[in-house]
């Protein structure tokens, strides 16, 4: 496991792979939560290497802090890694093979950083189940999406006109 910084500026000489996918996610983020600095996003950095420029280009001015896992196994050591360097939020990559949506490693993520108070967002209803605060984006019909449950436990604020599951 390695923790890479990148700056969102950097990230955005770097044509986004799949673009777009978390534009509506990144204005949502920091409308509703504007104290968020640090983003972190936990996934194997290689293969959704697309999704985290797109996210880098879609939250320009933070900072995002990629903690690469190659499996599940190393989830622990990444979750630790989060609890030390305390990022504002967590946003999970739908598509990545060790923590994406639907995966009880992303269950496990998201669980661990509640505890933590750092809330969870994402782009599908999917994450929204399993525990995320917000999501909005592709997986959503672009339809932003809250689940209040999460946001109590986290903190968080909850985007007006959200749609709560």
């Amino acid at each position: 496991m390695k923790l890479v910084t990148l700056l969102s500026a950097a990230a955005l000489l770097v044509l986004p792979l799949r673009a777009g996918d978390y534009d509506a996610l990144g204005k949502t983020l920091k409308h509703a939560w504007p104290h968020c600095a640090t983003v972190a996003v936990v996934c194997d950095a290689a293969s959704s290497r697309g999704a985290v420029d797109s996210l880098a280009a879609s939250l320009p001015g933070l900072k995002l802090m990629v903690v690469d896992v190659k499996g599940p196994q190393e989830l622990g050591r990444a979750i630790a890694t989060l609890g030390q360097h305390k990022p504002d939020a967590v946003v999970l990559v739908a598509g990545d093979h060790v923590v994406g949506d639907g995966s009880s490693a992303a269950s496990f993520l998201i669980q661990r950083m509640a505890a933590l108070k750092v809330p969870t967002a994402a782009t599908t209803e999917q994450a929204l189940k399993q525990g995320a605060v917000l999501a909005v984006g592709p997986g959503t019909g672009g339809k932003v999406m809250a689940n209040a449950h999460a946001a109590g436990a986290t903190g968080a604020a909850i985007p007006a006109g959200a749609v709560q599951i």
